[in-house]
């Protein structure tokens, strides 16, 4: 029995066979698409944090990895409602580069759409998007990942990853939802 099929957890949404398999799969198309280039790897926190480094070890380009982490602020505007600013932790230096901005799930759009922009207006050369999941059903913007491992409804996951702050179950090997 596997160590992590106990009452309580999660149930199975994708195995981490099947996860892996995937993975592998992109890696090879991801490579195929960048042979004889480099490329910048953008990892959006916490959600990413696996996902990129599964998907690193299977690339057969050099990398460069690199790891962000977006902070929302709403600030009143005239007492008539409030506008969402979105910052990143830090600024890395991207002119020229091949970006593939990394995200462990792609759900409104909003954030990743805003940073997609935001490298091309510093001068990347390309910027490109890779999920492990895609929740279509959930896209507040016209946004199609570039790469992307499997389509989901499910409104909550955890493992490979995928949380909340609160929850402890990100480390686990597949993908659940809540029974």
């Amino acid at each position: 029995m596997n160590e992590f099929a106990r009452p309580g957890l999660p149930r199975t949404v994708i195995p981490a066979e099947q996860i892996q398999k995937r993975v592998r799969e992109m890696g090879r198309q991801i490579s195929d698409d960048y042979r004889g280039q480099s490329i910048h790897l953008l990892a959006l926190l916490e959600n990413g944090f696996i996902f990129m480094a599964d998907l690193v070890r299977a690339l057969e380009v050099p990398v460069i990895c690199q790891f962000i982490k977006p902070k929302y602020q709403l600030h009143e505007k005239d007492g008539s409602g409030g506008v969402l600013e979105i910052f990143f932790s830090h600024e890395p230096d991207i002119r020229g580069q091949n970006l593939l901005v990394v995200e462990g799930l792609v759900h409104s759009g909003i954030t990743t759409e805003f940073l997609m922009s935001d490298l091309k207006l510093r001068g990347a050369a390309s910027v490109k998007l890779a999920t492990l999941l895609d929740r279509q059903s959930a896209r507040r913007v016209q946004l199609q990942p570039d790469y992307f491992g499997f389509l989901v409804d499910e409104a909550f996951l955890v493992g490979y990853g995928l949380g909340s702050p609160e929850q402890t179950n990100r480390n686990l090997p597949y993908i659940g939802a809540p029974s």
